[in-house]
């Protein structure tokens, strides 16, 4: 579609003009026909039948009726006035109500004149109404209905300056009676035939304007399966041509790693666990540099893992290194992996902001030396003065707290063959979103708890409850357990009626005055908020009250019961995420879910998803459904930025056999010389190239 036609400025469009092309251009970021026609509606109105008045019902999402408008009557002054209508269709009379623009409908509604009205319909006292609905006088072109109406995304301006869903269709319409024949097709004819795909042309004047809903359905069908395609194609390519063009470090010894199974493992892997380490060996064997994202739930094992990988490549005369986004996380992670370097005689050293710098100069010369071959760290590892002798594995703890571009830093460590990499993050991710978001790194799950460990007993309790939840909590504290209690925000909120943490600590200090509590939150410097969670992790607090900073990082085994105030505050994965500071330990964990009565939709699904399952790939699914990919991503990254028209929640199935259809094309003709790829390659060559192709660096 980028021929000089699509190129045109919007403003040369009959019914757009130079005022509205301004909007458009600040609004909705159209500049050109291209910009409009992609454009496309989010959902339609059913206008292919009309309803009988006698027919309506209460719960109804929308009616299209025809009828005589009796008569209309203002009611009420200034700003409180309101206009009135009688309409009746022969089978029913309904009363019509609108609270806005009075004068202006007073002035141009007619009495006795026959309207097609538009809206949903309700009920007061038995009777029919409706609020708001759409009216326009009876013609030739609408009383026989039989169209979808598409709308679009609106902002509050637009409507200001009267641009509704109505008038950008009217500009689609314009726009599709010039563009239809200057639309090329984008796919070749063995894919549109293989999958029964509608032509491009056919597929774009129906987004906008569907003569059925059989129409409807195909015109979807056909521009997702090519987004998705395009997209996977996109990502399965970098993917190919980084196995080609960067070669990896060859790591084939692994005596280490079996010394280490032998003697000095104190638990048995499991399944899950196994699996992943061969698929990672094998990486690092192949001679090609391993990209590799390794998904885990939190208490998963992904440590002991990375600590696995980190010994073969020691074993191979590398260094490893792991990064971890907070000094609390790098701590744990440096005392947990200690204990089994010293039994093998492996160096290890931890390096944070907070170390000293004499002992950073005895760290960086280890590093150099190759005497040092593990490092744990923060940001503090991406230091220009950090350099190793080789550095050969490179672990990302949580990695998504780290920007794309510290983490290139790190891969450029080693100048002479780039490091392997492995990105681990806690956070499950839906397949869908996994494929489009990290559609050209390898994945490995490891999708189950370790033996012995007990699944975590989630309730939902309402504040009226909170008496019975302290008697719990005591009993709890009387076993040796220790408590998290979580809130949304630090400080009173006058716009959100929330449980706050300062007024929290209170009530608790109140009613535990025996215990002893600790404080944090993000607002605290970072040695306050270290020595606050030290004295809980050395049991010299029996409860923490914090904010989500300690949703990450903290391993407390002798916390068994995590209290999440205003839970209806939180997202689904947050919940997750907090839900897992709990069950570290051998003993029964649980969860408390506190919410007011009044609960949305929504919220209720949330808290009865995590009620029903601990499974973290389950709740990152419905947090799918619910939230969309954007708030999931966290930030707009390659792949998933480009989606105009797929929805990751929807359209997985598309996606699989999108997917599955650019790999089998990729693997024949890698780079898409074959005659029949030549429209692939040529529209690949269209499409917008990312800016920054961060793909190879994980």
């Amino acid at each position: 579609m980028q021929t000089h036609f699509f190129d045109t400025r919007i403003e040369y469009l009959k019914g757009v003009g130079t005022s509205r092309a301004l909007l458009l251009n600040t609004e909705l970021q159209i500049f050109n026909y291209g910009d409009l026609i992609q454009y496309y509606p989010f959902r339609y109105e059913d206008r292919t039948k009309f309803h009988q008045i006698s027919d309506l019902y209460d719960g109804m999402e929308s009616a299209q009726i025809k009828g005589r408008l009796r008569f209309v009557e203002k009611i009420g002054e200034g700003h409180k006035a309101r206009l009135t209508g009688q309409f009746t269709d022969g089978s029913g009379t309904m009363e019509l109500a609108w609270f806005q623009s009075v004068s202006f409908l007073e002035k141009n509604l007619r009495a006795g004149a026959e309207y097609v009205i538009y809206g949903k319909p309700a009920f007061f006292q038995g009777r029919p109404q409706m609020q708001h609905p759409e009216m326009e006088l009876l013609n030739p072109d609408n009383e026989k209905g039989g169209y979808f109406q598409p709308v679009y995304g609106l902002t509050d301006k637009l409507r200001k300056r009267y641009v509704d869903s109505k008038v950008i269709a009217n500009m689609q319409r314009n726009l599709l009676d010039q563009a239809y024949n200057h639309i090329r097709e984008t796919l070749p004819e063995n894919l549109i035939q293989k999958y029964r795909l509608v032509a491009k042309r056919d597929a774009v004047y129906n987004i906008h304007l569907p003569q059925s809903e059989a129409w409807l359905h195909q015109a979807k069908r056909r521009l997702k399966f090519e987004e998705l395609f395009y997209n996977q194609l996109r990502l399965i390519k970098q993917k190919l041509l980084r196995r080609v063009d960067y070669s990896g470090q060859i790591f084939k010894s692994a005596a280490l790693v079996t010394d280490f199974y032998k003697k000095h493992l104190p638990f048995e892997l499991t399944n899950a666990q196994k699996k992943v380490i061969r698929e990672i060996f094998e990486d690092m064997k192949s001679g090609k540099q391993m990209n590799r994202l390794l998904q885990g739930d939190v208490g998963s094992g992904k440590t002991i893992v990375a600590f696995i990988c980190m010994l073969l490549a020691i074993d191979n005369k590398a260094q490893a290194c792991i990064m971890a986004p907070t000094e609390i996380l790098a701590q744990q992670h440096y005392d947990g992996l200690k204990i089994f370097a010293d039994l093998l005689g492996v160096t290890i050293q931890k390096l944070t902001g907070s170390v000293k710098k004499k002992q950073r100069e005895v760290i960086h010369e280890g590093l150099r030396s190759g005497a040092l071959k593990i490092i744990v760290g923060t940001h503090a590892l991406l230091e220009d003065n950090v350099q190793f002798q080789n550095l050969g594995l490179c672990v990302i703890d949580e990695q998504h707290r780290f920007g794309v571009a510290q983490r290139a830093k790190l891969w450029e460590k080693n100048k002479h063959i780039h490091p392997h990499i492995l990105v681990m993050t806690a956070t499950p991710i839906p397949r869908t979103l996994a494929m489009t978001l990290y559609g050209d790194l390898d994945v490995s799950v490891i999708n189950e708890l370790p033996k012995g460990r007990k699944p975590i007993k989630t309730v939902h309790r309402y504040d009226s409850h909170r008496l019975n939840v302290f008697g719990f909590m005591r009993d709890e504290i009387a076993k040796g357990r220790q408590i998290y209690v979580v809130y949304p925000l630090i400080e009173e909120s006058e716009k959100l009626d929330y449980k706050y943490l300062e007024d929290g600590f209170e009530s608790l200090s109140r009613a535990f005055p025996e215990n002893f509590i600790s404080i944090v939150h993000g607002k605290m410097k970072p040695a306050d908020k270290d020595f606050e969670m030290q004295r809980f992790i050395n049991k010299e607090t029996q409860i923490m009250v914090a904010t989500t900073v300690i949703e990450v990082g903290v391993n407390v085994p002798n916390a068994s019961v995590m209290v999440i105030e205003s839970a209806e505050r939180f997202g689904l994965s947050q919940l997750h995420q907090l839900r897992g500071r709990v069950g570290r330990g051998a003993d029964q964990s649980y969860c408390i879910l506190m919410t007011d009565v009044k609960l949305s939709k929504d919220t209720r699904t949330r808290i009865e998803t995590m009620v029903r399952t601990t499974d973290g790939f389950e709740i990152a699914d419905v947090d799918l459904q619910l939230r969309g990919p954007g708030d999931l991503s966290g930030t707009q990254q390659s792949g998933v930025i480009d989606l105009l028209i797929a929805d990751l929640a929807k359209d997985g199935e598309i996606l699989r056999v999108a997917r599955e259809c650019a790999t089998e094309i990729l693997e024949e003709d890698n780079n898409l010389d074959l005659p029949k790829n030549e429209m692939i390659k040529e529209q690949v060559d269209n499409l917008r190239a990312n800016e920054s192709n961060w793909a190879r660096i994980s």
